[in-house]
């Protein structure tokens, strides 16, 4: 186990260095920048404002700046006294004292935004990844259960018309974009029949609504591969053994047929548990929730490159997390497999 994270942990610094520089470089040499806009700045306030950001240096020296760890121009930057002492803030130093300054991404700062003046790219990630997380958390509850539950009933009765229905209503889940559905339920739920509220965040019936529309699409494929998994190990040698011993078939189900036919829903919930944890673009968009999806949205439209940036790394390290998590949980549905042949 410990050489698999090990390896795991080598290529996701590698996996995060790709992604950090293909995505700064590409975003650099998009037409526009976080200053433009409808009225144009005099040439000396640009220059100014350029100088200040470092936008008027070289890419290469831009990009080494961002991701650090040395960074002597940033005030919030935290630095080390001359002879090597504790670890200080700038304001605690001496006057005159001699420092080194560390940040960057290596450091854990993703620097200041360049749309919100009055907040870094921390400040603004620890204040929206926590609705994001909550309202995630809701969405995957209600996915799993739903999901899950759908898929059994659908591999126990193959082609009965309950079988018949829930593959349909998965399709549709599946077809159909969250935001049509996140409207149609704004119609009924709250036009016509004004049950919740149609937009906001604070109680738990501002989850509500988000928080199923959220999960709705997840839930389909979940039941989806569920009930191809199910079936698939409702058909093995092992499953008709426990049926010959005399054992109860909710006793084969929930004990033996289970964990082998949820070894597709457990590799689909890694990609699919970052993604809903750090919130859904256009759901946040519709209920107006100020969750990270909203910031991603706005950091592209705006041009906020170091937002962008930390919206892109935290999207990165939390998918590449959960994967292995997912491969971790292989062992205990399935002991035949080993991480360390990997």
């Amino acid at each position: 186990m410990l050489r698999f994270l090990f390896r795991r942990l080598v290529w996701l610094a590698i996996t995060l260095l790709v992604v950090m520089s293909v995505s700064f470089f590409l975003m650099k040499n998009v037409p526009g920048g976080p200053f433009d806009g409808e009225r144009k700045l005099d040439a000396q306030i640009e220059a100014n404002i350029q100088k200040k950001y470092h936008l008027d240096w070289p890419l290469w020296r831009q990009f080494a700046h961002y991701v650090g760890p040395f960074n002597l121009d940033d005030e919030r930057a935290l630095l080390a006294s001359g002879d090597g002492g504790l670890v200080l803030w700038r304001s605690e130093l001496a006057e005159g004292e001699p420092t080194t300054a560390f940040g960057g991404v290596l450091a854990g700062d993703f620097g200041p935004s360049f749309r919100y003046k009055d907040f870094t790219v921390n400040d603004i990630l620890a204040q929206s990844l926590p609705i994001s997380m909550l309202l995630g958390v809701l969405s995957m509850m209600f996915a799993i259960a739903l999901g899950v539950s759908a898929g059994i009933a659908s591999a126990l009765r193959p082609g009965s018309g309950i079988d018949l229905s829930l593959r349909l209503a998965a399709t549709a889940g599946i077809a159909l974009p969250n935001f049509v559905i996140a409207s149609f339920l704004v119609i009924v739920l709250v036009f016509m029949l004004p049950l919740l509220p149609v937009a906001g965040w604070g109680t738990i019936r501002h989850m509500l609504l988000p928080g199923f529309c959220l999960g709705l699409v997840f839930a389909a494929y979940i039941a989806r591969l569920t009930r191809t998994g199910m079936l698939e190990t409702l058909s093995a040698d092992y499953i008709r053994t426990a049926h010959a011993k005399g054992l109860s078939s909710r006793t084969v189900v929930m004990r033996h047929a289970l964990k082998g036919g949820l070894l597709p829903v457990v590799s689909y919930l890694g990609p699919a548990t970052a993604g809903i944890l750090t919130g859904s673009l256009v759901i946040e968009r519709i209920f107006f929730i100020p969750g990270t999806g909203s910031h991603f949205i706005n950091a592209a439209t705006n041009r906020d490159y170091t937002l962008a940036m930390g919206v892109t790394i935290l999207f990165t390290v939390l998918v590449y997390v959960l994967n292995t998590v997912v491969d971790m949980a292989y062992t205990l549905l399935d002991p035949r497999i080993d991480l360390e042949d990997e």
